[in-house]
C-alpha cells in the first residue's frame, strides 16, 4: 500500500488520468456555477472547496506516517514525485541537506488544463498539492513557488528549504 493511496484512489490509474477524470466532472459544474453565480463568486466557491479538500486529504495522510514532520514531508514528496515525474520535465538546480531547488520546464497537467482554458482549476487540482505536502513538514520545511507553467510562466519554480537537523 502506497503513502498516497488515499489521494490517488486507484494506484493503477496514472495521476494524469485521474486528473482528467476529475476535470470531466468539475469543468461542467464550474461552468454551470459561473453561469448562475458569476465567474468571481463561482470560482471562489470552487477554490475554497477544493483547497479545503486537498488540505484535509494531505493532513490525514501525514497523520498516518510515523515520525517527525520532516519525515512525513519526505515520504509524501517522494510518493508524489513517483506519480508525476513521467508527466513533467525537471531541471534540478540544487539538492542537499539544506534545500532542494528545481524548475519544471514542461508539464502535461498544465498542457491539459490550458487546452480546456481552465488553468485555475488545474492549479487547484494539481499545483496546490505541493503546498499541502510541504505543510506536512511543519516548521521543518518551507516551500515557495514564484511561478507556474499552469498560469503561463515559462517554468514552475520549486524552492524547498529545510530546517537544520539536530
Amino acid at each position: 500500500m502506497g503513502v498516497l493511496d488515499d489521494y490517488l484512489v486507484n494506484p493503477d490509474i496514472s495521476l494524469l488520468d485521474k486528473t482528467r477524470i476529475q476535470a470531466q466532472v468539475l469543468v461542467p459544474v464550474m461552468r454551470a456555477l459561473r453561469a448562475e453565480l458569476g465567474r468571481e463568486r463561482a470560482d471562489a466557491l470552487v477554490a475554497k472547496a477544493l483547497r479545503d479538500w486537498s488540505s484535509q486529504v494531505f493532513a490525514e495522510i501525514g497523520q498516518g506516517i510515523d515520525g517527525p514532520p520532516g519525515r512525513k514531508f519526505a515520504r509524501m514528496d517522494k510518493a508524489l514525485a513517483e506519480a508525476t515525474l513521467k508527466e513533467v520535465s525537471v531541471d534540478m538546480l540544487r539538492r542537499d541537506r539544506e534545500a532542494v531547488e528545481f524548475d519544471v520546464t514542461s508539464c502535461r497537467f498544465a498542457d491539459f488544463f490550458r487546452s480546456l482554458n481552465e488553468p485555475e482549476l488545474g492549479a487547484l487540482l494539481v499545483c496546490a498539492t505541493d503546498i499541502d505536502i510541504a505543510a506536512a513538514g511543519g516548521d521543518d520545511v518551507s516551500f515557495t513557488r514564484e511561478q507556474t507553467l499552469m498560469k503561463g510562466a515559462p517554468s514552475c519554480t520549486f524552492r524547498y528549504k529545510f530546517a537544520p537537523r539536530s
